[in-house]
């Protein structure tokens, strides 16, 4: 307990299934949660349930991370509620799936705009808060960032999750000197709402599942625990790095 005592922790996509279990963690753990989603029923059955436990969290829904205003108002949400931002947890995305010569071009830039722009936003938005205090940003980018399967037709998503590490990379670079340290997490195959319908596909799931050492899809409370590592004071020393749960998919 308490190993993000008293630090504000913005997590976006609170509604979702993986942001869900990463503001109950950090509550549980001392943090002041400041979340989000596009939904609102999720986002309130969220701040409800952090409630319940005992926990601190407050939340700002409807917000679509894509409209810089709406990125604004999140950051100011923080530093008006709490006092400032510790932590960035920049999980939100969607992604639209199709091969090369089928994919639209509203669907390619949608997932620009949803994977890549909305960090960008929000980052932008909460810099000035991070440069006060030191602290850590985490960017969800993925394993379709370093490999390819033949059963997901993601050229957008790939192209969205690698500018993802790129960007982070780079702002590892920029944050150094203001004592913020930037780091990616990259999931494999996750049990979420999301993947749910998939999964109960035999032939992707089973293609899937078989890319995977430990032969699961990875729980959302995995990806939670490693984003819990990165926004607490044990990760003090790593920064431009990007760790992969994924269960050794991009392993072998």
């Amino acid at each position: 307990m308490g190993r993000l005592s008293d630090k504000v922790c913005i997590i976006t996509g609170t509604g979702g299934s993986m942001g869900r279990q990463a503001a109950e963690l950090f509550a549980a753990e001392g943090a002041k949660v400041v979340g989000c989603d596009v939904d609102v029923a999720a986002a309130e059955a969220c701040v409800a349930a952090v409630r319940a436990a005992g926990g601190e969290m407050t939340s700002l829904h409807p917000c679509n991370l894509t409209n810089v205003d709406d990125c604004q108002r999140l950051a100011d949400c923080a530093v008006t509620n709490y006092g400032g931002i510790d932590v960035l947890y920049n999980n939100a995305s969607m992604a639209y799936f199709g091969w090369l010569e089928e994919i639209s071009d509203d669907d390619w830039h949608r997932t620009i705009d949803q994977e890549v722009n909305l960090i960008y936003y929000m980052t932008r938005a909460a810099w000035p808060q991070l440069k006060k205090r030191g602290g850590s940003l985490i960017n969800t980018a993925s394993v379709s960032a370093w490999i390819a399967y033949k059963v997901l037709p993601a050229i957008a998503h790939t192209a969205a999750k690698g500018a993802v590490l790129a960007m982070s990379r780079q702002l590892a670079m920029e944050g150094s000197e203001h004592r913020i340290r930037v780091n990616t997490i990259s999931p494999g195959l996750i049990e979420t709402k999301q993947t749910k319908a998939f999964l109960e596909l035999p032939d992707w799931s089973s293609y899937m599942i078989d890319k995977i050492m430990l032969g699961r899809p990875g729980l959302p409370k995995e990806v939670a625990y490693t984003a819990l590592f990165l926004a607490s004071d044990e990760s003090s020393f790593i920064t431009g790095a990007d760790i992969r749960v994924d269960g050794g998919t991009t392993s072998w």
